[in-house]
C-alpha cells in the first residue's frame, strides 16, 4: 500500500508558474515509477506526466511536452512538477499517482492510473 499526499496547487494568471509536490509512503514508495495526471470538470482523467522509479526515464503528454518539468528526490519520496507557462486550459484537479501503467494509444506512449492516488490538488489558471 502507497499512500500519496499532493501540495501546491493554487491560483495563477496566464504565463505563471506553479509547483506541485506529491509526498510517497509506504511500501516500496521509491521502487514505484510515479505520475501526475489532471481532470478538468466535465472531462476525463488524464496523464500529464510520468517519472521511472530511478528517474532515468520522464515521459509528457504532448500538452505540457516544453512546459512541465517532473523530477523526484527518492530520499525523501517526494515527485514534484513545474509547471511553467500556464494556460488556462491547465486549470483542474491535478493528482498524484504511484505505478502508473504504461500502454500505447495510437503507437505512442500513453499512461492509466493504478489504484494508488492522492487526494488531487486544485490548479487555477485565470486569463
Amino acid at each position: 500500500q502507497v499512500q500519496l499526499v499532493e501540495s501546491g496547487g493554487g491560483l495563477v494568471q496566464a504565463g505563471g508558474s506553479l509547483r506541485l509536490s506529491c509526498a510517497a509512503s509506504g511500501r516500496t514508495a521509491s521502487s514505484n515509477g510515479l505520475g501526475w495526471f489532471r481532470q478538468a470538470p466535465g472531462r476525463e482523467r488524464e496523464w500529464v506526466a510520468v517519472i521511472s522509479w530511478n528517474a532515468g526515464r520522464t515521459d509528457y503528454a504532448d500538452f505540457v511536452k516544453g512546459r512541465f518539468i517532473i523530477s523526484r528526490d527518492n530520499a525523501k519520496n517526494t515527485v514534484t512538477l513545474q509547471m511553467n507557462s500556464l494556460k488556462p486550459e491547465d486549470t483542474a484537479v491535478y493528482y498524484c499517482n504511484a505505478d502508473p501503467v504504461l500502454t500505447f494509444r495510437y503507437g505512442r506512449r500513453y499512461y492509466t492510473g493504478s489504484d494508488y492516488w492522492g487526494q488531487g490538488t486544485q490548479v487555477t489558471v485565470s486569463s
